[in-house]
């Protein structure tokens, strides 16, 4: 964590001119836009250029490794490499391609349930006329982030993580990662940043249902949908309620003979349009970068709006949300059975429903709901407790999804294993007593890119300090005062059955600051973007062989040197908060 490790000098790209930076000062607010772009353009240029070692494809030591090519890992390199040039950096990914969720999820109608002003990169805009995008769409965008700022040229492809070990006498990572299905090679880092994502992609939740074996047609997952199933003129059920359910019924009751939603309880939704009138007409008349920035933050503020006042005044929001059902279905369906739920609105996820779709689907007979429980399948549909019979020729589990720890890898702190569920989360972002680790995990309730950007701004703070004093390790400790803290689960106030099952098994939070996981975007910033990150819990120490870090720290000024097995401790002013 710490100045980077040596590398071959590597071509520099070439700097704007004098006379570029005067023809921008002088130029109309759009012109000048373009010469800033450039301008950042030949700098992202530079910057990569000086990290050209770390894209050579036998490779195996960087400074900063990234697990995982997705949105998380992505927008982690972008922050890396923009914020810290000088550190290599290698992206490990599982799979064949980038794009994570957006790759993985290949069903009908796959799309995103956040608005893409605040799903994208705060630094990339997202240019296209829907706000509420189609998983291609999303894939696009983020294959446009990665080659545009050379991230792409850093990833390595099938290349599975199944083993991380850390060694405190040298401030390194050693990894063990699984190339293809073949052999097993060595990587090694000093900052090991998890952007992996949060469920397991080895496979999702399903159920044991009862004569599943009997059932004549096919069944699968969304998680991993066949290419050659064609639902054209077929019966489908969909089992779930969520937000895959949501989108599967509207997108395959275009084509199927009818489409079920089979529900054991419902779920809150909310119809919206799939456009953003203000945005639209805002990229219009300014430069991109100001119109997104400015829809990014109206759109901040109104999910957090919403977000506390189903915090506040639940009975109100039921009420408007109940009303807004109504509004959308025919008088005499039946809102109270199918889709008011027992639990307040975001006590578990809202859906959205993209133009009404659903309810326009249930209004043309192509779709149907029926909230019951499964008793069993049979050789061609599902019995109901009912006693109601579902004839299918296909059965979608849309059932969820199965939550892991960090990568689903085993993790070795000096010869031990780790056991996630015993440790702390620091800020929700990092793990009591592991060092040179960051987790990023999104929202629960708003979209989940905004909490990558400032978990990357935090990571870039974090090493920018580590090399101001000296330091190549950074671990949270818990301090005497924190030794009574109420451990609540990680996720807290949030009850899909997803959660619920998962929460034994991970860190747990405290009852105080840093100790906390609030799951609040302007919380989290005042205590992720504006702490100093030296703040009495982060530890900064320099290892004994100093493998990776910069200039020796100066000894302590009692002139005791600490033992050789321990990492040097070392202090330093808070370095303040940027702007």
């Amino acid at each position: 964590m710490v100045a980077s490790s040596p590398r071959p000098a590597a071509p520099t790209a070439a700097a704007p001119t004098a006379d570029t930076t005067r023809a921008a000062a002088a130029a109309p607010p759009a012109a000048a836009t373009r010469a800033a772009d450039t301008a950042r353009a030949a700098d992202t240029a530079r910057a990569a250029a000086t990290r050209a070692d770390a894209s050579h494809a036998d490779t195996t030591r960087a400074d900063v490794i990234i697990v995982g090519a997705g949105i998380s890992g992505i927008g982690a390199a972008h922050h890396l490499q923009r914020r810290c040039p000088e550190r290599s950096y290698l992206i490990l990914e599982a799979r064949d391609s980038l794009g994570g969720t957006w790759d993985l999820f290949r069903y009908p109608g796959v799309r995103s349930d956040s608005d893409m002003h605040t799903l994208g990169f705060s630094f990339k805009p997202w240019t296209d006329a829907k706000a509420i995008a189609d998983g291609p769409s999303i894939l696009a965008y983020l294959k446009e982030t990665a080659a545009e700022a050379g991230i792409d040229r850093h990833i390595r492809y099938r290349h599975r993580v199944e083993r991380a070990e850390w060694d405190s006498t040298t401030a390194t990572w050693t990894l063990t990662v699984r190339v293809g299905d073949g052999e097993a090679r060595t990587y090694t880092c000093n900052v090991l940043l998890m952007a992996s994502g949060y469920y397991s992609y080895r496979a999702g939740h399903t159920p044991e249902f009862p004569g599943r074996e009997r059932f004549g047609g096919r069944i699968v997952h969304p998680q991993f949908w066949p290419e050659d199933l064609d639902h054209t003129g077929k019966r489908v059920i969909v089992i779930g309620s969520g937000a895959t359910a949501m989108t599967l019924v509207p997108a395959m009751a275009a084509d199927a003979a009818h489409v079920v939603m089979l529900q054991r309880s419902p779920t809150w939704v909310v119809a919206r349009p799939d456009t953003d009138p203000v945005a639209n007409a805002l990229r219009r008349v300014l430069p991109e970068r100001l119109a997104y920035r400015l829809v990014r933050r109206k759109n901040i503020w109104l999910q957090q709006f919403f977000y506390k006042r189903t915090r506040t005044q639940p009975a109100k929001v039921r009420e408007r949300l109940l009303a807004e059902v109504r509004k959308h279905l025919p008088p005499d369906f039946d809102v109270e059975r199918h889709f008011t739920p027992s639990y307040d609105p975001w006590d578990q996820r809202l859906c959205l429903l993209p133009n009404g779709d659903l309810f326009a689907a249930l209004q043309e007979g192509k779709a149907s709901v029926v909230t019951d429980e499964i008793e069993t399948f049979t050789e061609t549909g599902i019995r109901c407790r009912s006693g109601e019979h579902l004839e299918a020729d296909i059965i979608v589990t849309a059932t969820g999804l199965e939550l892991c720890t960090p990568g689903e890898m085993t993790f070795v702190v000096d010869g031990e294993e780790v056991d996630f569920s015993t440790r702390w989360t620091y800020k929700g972002l990092a793990y009591s007593d592991i060092p040179n680790v960051v987790s990023f995990f999104g929202y629960i309730n708003a979209s989940w890119t905004l909490r990558v950007d400032i978990t990357a701004d935090f990571v870039c703070r974090m090493l920018e300090h580590a090399d101001a004093v000296g330091a190549d390790t950074v671990t949270p400790r818990l301090r005497p005062t924190d030794a009574d803290m109420t451990p609540r689960p990680l996720i807290d106030g949030f009850s899909p059955g997803y959660m619920k099952r998962a929460m034994p098994r991970l860190p747990k939070q405290g009852d105080r600051e840093p100790w906390i996981n609030p799951q609040l975007y302007e919380r989290d910033r005042a205590l992720i973007v504006e702490s100093p990150v030296d703040d009495g819990v982060l530890t900064f120490t320099r290892s004994p062989a100093g493998a990776w870090s910069g200039p020796p720290v100066a000894a302590p000024a009692t002139g005791t040197a600490p033992a050789a097995a321990d990492p040097e401790p070392v202090t330093a002013p808070d370095d303040g908060v940027p702007a």
